[in-house]
This record gives C-alpha cells, structure tokens and sequence, in this order.
C-alpha cells in the first residue's frame, strides 16, 4: 500500500487507472547503496486465463531524484505475461542545462537486493516497453515463469530537468497458461587456434539486448570481416545476450561473455565471465561497493577492465580508482581527445611502477570499438594478444600479461623487442633482466600503416620519433639505451598531426617492455 511519504494511493480499478505521484522529502530511503525510492504498491486482482488487466501510473521525479526508484507490483496466480510500457516528458531547458533522461528495468518477486537473484531485466533507455513469460522476453529481458509476488519496475532517472521529470508507466498482465522456458545455449570456451601466436579481439561490443542496434548474427560476420579471432559480448547491466551467441562463434571466432556494468560513476567490461552470471551497477563510488563486485567478476572467471576511462558523457568517467582493475580501455572506439587523456593517464601508471622497484603489479592496457549501430566499426581499434591458444582462458592470460598492443585495423602490424646482456630478449608485458648499466638494443617493426610516425615512449617521454612511413606503410627503427635511462620502453604509431603542436591520432600503441632487474 502507498506510505504517507507518497500522498495519492493507486486505485483497484482494472484499468485505465491513472493517479498521480508527487515525492516528498521522507520518500528517500538510503540503503547503503545509491538513494533509492519505493513508490506505493500496484495490486492486481486474479483474472480468467485469457483475459488482460492494464494499470497506469503517473508521476513527477523532482531535481535530486534518487538514483533508482521502485514501483511495486502485486502479481496474483495465473499470470502469463507482464508487459511494461513508459513514457516521460523532455523539458524546455536552458543551454547547457541537461534534459530528462529516464532508465526502465524490472526485478521479479525475489526482490531487488543488490547482488539478488531478483534481476530480470533492464534496456536503460533504449526500448519505451518490453515483455517477459517463461518462454520468452523482449532483448535485455530474462524469459522465465511469471510467479506470483511482488515485483518491482525499477526506474532510472539518469538525469531530471529543472522543473523535474513527468512519467507514465503501464503495465499489463495477461493470464493464462505459463510457457516452458527454453534451456539456455552458450558459445564453447575455445575455437581452432593456431598454437602460441598473434589473436586479433573486440571485448566492447553491443547488440540489441541493450542499446545496440546489431543482432549477434549481424556482429559475428563483421567480427569476421575485421579479421578477428574473438570478441567478448557486453551488453549494458544485463546478461541477456549471453544465451544468444552460440550460433555466432565457430572455429575461427572464439565468443566470450560478459557484461558492461554502467554505473552513475563510470563503466566498466567484464571480460570474459562463466556463462549466466549477472554483475549489479546499482552503486557509486562513495558506496564502497565496488570492491565487492570487482570480486564476484573474477569469481565468475572474468577479467575487470575500466572502459573509456576519461570519456565525456555524464557518469561515463571512472571514479572508482584501478586498486581492483586487471587491464584498462585506453583506446575507444575513434581515436579522439579523450582517449589521449586515457593513455598518458595510463603511462603516468607505468611510471609510478618503474618508480616502486617494480613492486606490485602494473596495469596492462587494451583497444575496443565500443560499437553499437552502424557506422560504428566492429574492431575499430582491436587488441591483438600473444597467446598460447584461441581459448577463453590462454586469451585473459595473455591480456593480464600485457602481452598485447592495440591496433587500429586488422592491416597493422607492430613487433617491440628489446634485447641486451648475454643474448637476451624481451616482448610485450616481459622484463629484460639485466645491470642497470647494460646497453640494450629496441627493435621496432611496423607493417600496414602508410604516412605514420613511429615514436619510442619511455618514463622519461618519447626519446625517438620517426620520420613518415612510405606508402608500402612498412618500416624499421632501432634504438639504443640502458635500464638506468629508460625504465621502461613502449611504442607508438602515430597518424599526422592535423593541430599544431598536437600529436596525430594513434593507429597502434604497445604495451611495455620493463628494462632492469626487477626490486630484491
């Protein structure tokens, strides 16, 4: 029933029942997470099998709405299908000033604790309505038996105008005989590698279970077409998509599954989860939550990497700290300004390494596309890893290695070594273990990248820069150091610069190969 906080309650009339909800100020329940607010109950009565019962609810979300606001939903016995569809107001808004913007998703009679299994289904604001029954469900929807409880429609307002945020929701519940629920298929772990060498990826994709415009199908033949060896699903705080790629992934495309959890302070890629498992984003950095879900991803076999980490957009900036990170996203999707940011961000992480010793760990970084409609370009940048296998498992080692550089097309090719002492040599993510003193020698080899700039990158800057590739886009550098000058080295294949003063835009960047003996 509606509390005193919410003064209009909902009526028991079948349909078309409208009543309005104004918050007040002791509406708002912290739960130790983000704010969050339950509205009053919407009950429905049993109904004959066959027959329809619709409710309509209004409202008005306040400036400072909380971060997720639940309307309860009393489902009776002999429900069949819910369907829920929204509506809301955008404002007339000062420049500058950011518009109304409204999330949807639902949790059934399990209920909505954070990391519960009541989670069945959210599209943020891409669909304006969506479905479930046991048989099956709207993309972003979890097909299953609609029991009776209470369930919850739970409402994002990512953003609330000044004069706040009007909504609608419906819902309608048809009664009859419940589906059988289809068992779940889920790509294989490995596909036909080649033994130990060079795999092309994309681990930040979208499709249609959230606000992708592709289907699986339609992103496996472009995965293919880009020339690469495995792509990593990553459907925005769902796990929907995963039972839907097994006819995608083949001897050439090895798919893994995961989950791109949006949260209000930033997002980050689940690399590579156990099929089925679903990760909360229903916290931000002041909770100190996230620790807790950083677990629950490797538990589950995944890798946790930070996306965009410097991107604009409202609560796309990553606050939460790399303490619990495995790899980062430097480069998203086109190359732009943001990303520049992204990666002397992560070389200034690099340098913190060198300046401990080498103690602790070090932060490998990745390239994905981010890639949800057309023209977006699957594999435009991709990560090409050295691993033992084209399987799940050999692909994370070799990106929690760091043995992998970032490339703008399936044409571009780079080889970083560094080599010196007696007869030693050292790759990607690798240490060359000698003196401090001992000269070394850095061999750098590009293919595929005409009118570019190769550049030498150390802890100290960039110490070597070439001139421009030929046309052929092949080319050669040496360069002669010692570990007590250069702690470390890293390459970088640069476009032209189209700003004075502005290096041009990547089109491959290495991650590092450590000089020197490493801390006692």
């Amino acid at each position: 029933m509606c509390t005193d906080d919410v003064p209009d309650e909902v009526s028991d009339q079948v349909s078309d029942q409208v009543s309005d909800h104004q918050l007040g100020r002791r509406a708002l329940l912290v739960t130790g997470a983000a704010t969050a607010l339950t509205l009053g109950t919407m009950s429905f009565a049993s109904a004959a099998e066959g027959s329809q019962s619709t409710k309509t609810l209004k409202g008005t979300l306040p400036p400072g709405a909380p971060d997720f606001v639940y309307l309860p939903v009393e489902v009776p016995r002999g429900v069949r299908e819910i369907k829920v569809s929204y509506t809301y107001t955008k404002a007339t808004v000062p420049a500058g000033t950011q518009n109304n913007a409204l999330d949807i998703g639902i949790f059934d009679e399990r209920g909505t604790a954070l990391g519960g299994k009541g989670f069945r289904g959210w599209s943020g604001g891409a669909r304006t309505e969506f479905f479930l029954r046991a048989d099956d469900a709207t993309p972003g929807y979890i097909p299953g038996p609609v029991r009776a409880g209470t369930w919850n429609i739970a409402l994002g307002p990512y953003t609330v105008a000044p004069e706040g945020l009007p909504y609608e929701v419906t819902i309608t519940l048809t009664f009859g005989e419940s589906g059988r629920t289809p068992v779940p298929s889920y790509p294989p772990e490995r596909a036909r590698g080649r033994g130990r060498a060079w795999y092309r990826g994309d681990c930040h994709l979208h499709s249609w279970y959230s606000d992708g415009r592709r289907t699986p199908a339609e992103i496996g033949a472009l995965a293919r077409a880009a020339g690469l060896d495995f792509i990593n699903t990553s459907d925005h705080n769902t796990h929907s998509a995963q039972a839907h790629w097994a006819d995608v992934a083949g001897d050439d495309l090895l798919v893994m599954v995961g989950e791109e959890i949006t949260t209000r302070n930033g997002h980050v890629v689940a690399l590579g989860m156990d099929p089925g498992t679903f990760v909360d984003w229903r916290y931000r950095a002041r909770d100190n939550r996230w620790a807790k879900y950083a677990q629950q991803i490797r538990r589950a076999g995944g890798l946790v990497v930070p996306a965009h980490p410097h991107a604009t957009c409202i609560g796309c900036g990553w606050k939460f700290g790399f303490g619990e990170a495995d790899a980062v996203e430097v480069w998203n999707g086109p190359y732009t300004p943001d990303d520049e940011i992204s990666l002397a961000d992560w070389d200034n992480t690099l340098v913190a390494y060198a300046r401990s010793g080498g103690r602790g760990g070090w932060l490998p970084a990745m390239g994905n596309s981010d890639a949800h409609r057309d023209p977006d370009r699957v594999g435009g940048p991709q990560t090409v890893v050295l691993a033992d296998d084209l399987t799940r498992q050999a692909i994370q080692e070799g990106i929690r290695a760091g043995r992998s550089y970032v490339a703008e097309t399936k044409d571009v090719e780079v080889s970083l070594t560094a080599s010196g002492g007696r007869g030693g040599s050292a790759g990607l993510g690798e240490r060359l273990d000698v003196a401090a003193d001992t000269p070394v020698t850095v061999d750098l080899e590009v293919k595929g990248a005409p009118g570019c700039t190769l550049h030498i990158v150390t802890d100290q800057g960039t110490l070597f820069t070439s001139a421009a590739l030929p046309d052929s886009g092949t080319g050669k550098a040496t360069w002669h150091t010692t570990p007590a000058y250069a702690a470390y080295v890293r390459a970088e294949v640069r476009h032209p610069s189209t700003v004075p003063g502005l290096p041009g835009a990547l089109t491959a960047f290495t991650n590092p190969v450590f000089l020197g003996a490493p801390a006692g």
